[in-house]
């Protein structure tokens, strides 16, 4: 007998902030590999285009409200997901927003909605699903990060805070799910091109940019796309039994330097 019995024929996905961005992308591209996917978010209508794009392709998909700072949301969230498609196999916490600004002038208030959010919201998903997941002795839950956990940077003081939790928080679970079954990954994206962070204003995205640059980041103005992250996601899920894909970073790939001419001189 092996020592790993391989991957049901059937996982069912939860992603939580499946409505826009690396939630949506990651969500069609698991749909595509076969899984049956539940796209939990607050903008249900949003999450409702994707699955129409989804069950259009052959998979199969539902949308359901989710609001990752509520427990109730989430146990509801939850038990309707595996209602419709059976017991959660791969969960992908990637719910969030990002409303940048120096930590002197944020509120209270300000500041802890963005460690509700990430933080708070990821381990009240994480607390919900992954006992059932070890009864099971399988299962992915997979921390969506970001590389201001590891670089923190200016005007993302609340932001990177957060996510440093999230990544103090996925390596205390893999830790403690080692020998279940249940693996904990961690993926932490670069500069995305996603919903996420487009409402700021022009002065607000100029200064926090001017500073990013005073401090050696934002080297290049390249940025990833969704679906190189569900890309990541998607490998991490799939590799086989007995493999842990612990830590994935992703980021965007500078431009590519022109080749010099020959006889051109320095």
């Amino acid at each position: 007998m092996p020592r790993y019995p391989g991957h049901p024929e059937r996982r069912p996905v939860l992603i939580a902030g499946g409505s826009s961005g690396i939630g949506a992308a990651t969500g069609v591209m698991l749909a595509a590999a076969g899984h049956p996917v539940a796209l939990g978010a607050r903008r249900v209508e949003k999450s409702q285009e994707f699955v129409e794009k989804i069950i259009a392709a052959g998979g199969e998909a539902i949308a359901v409200p989710l609001d990752i700072t509520d427990a109730a949301s989430i146990d509801e969230c939850i038990t309707k997901a595996e209602a419709e498609l059976g017991a959660l196999e791969v969960v992908v916490s990637g719910a969030g927003d990002l409303w940048p600004g120096r930590t002197f002038e944020m509120s209270d208030e300000e500041f802890a909605n963005q460690v509700t959010i990430h933080l708070l919201g990821a381990q009240r998903l994480y607390r919900r699903v992954v006992p059932e997941m070890i009864d099971r002795r399988r299962g992915d839950f997979v921390f969506i990060s970001s590389d201001v956990a590891a670089d923190p940077r200016p005007h993302m003081g609340a932001y990177a805070a957060a996510k440093a939790g999230v990544e103090a928080l996925a390596l205390v679970a893999r830790q403690e799910l080692e020998g279940t079954g249940v693996r904990a990954s961690l993926v932490r994206p670069g500069q995305t091109m996603t919903g996420m962070g487009t409402n700021f204003d022009a002065e607000t995205a100029a200064a926090m940019l001017n500073d990013w640059v005073t401090f050696g980041f934002a080297r290049h103005g390249f940025f990833l796309k969704p679906v190189h992250l569900a890309t990541a996601i998607t490998t991490i899920v799939t590799m086989p039994r007995g493999s842990h894909m612990r830590l994935v970073e992703v980021e965007a790939e500078a431009p590519i330097a022109e080749k010099p001419q020959q006889g051109d001189t320095e």
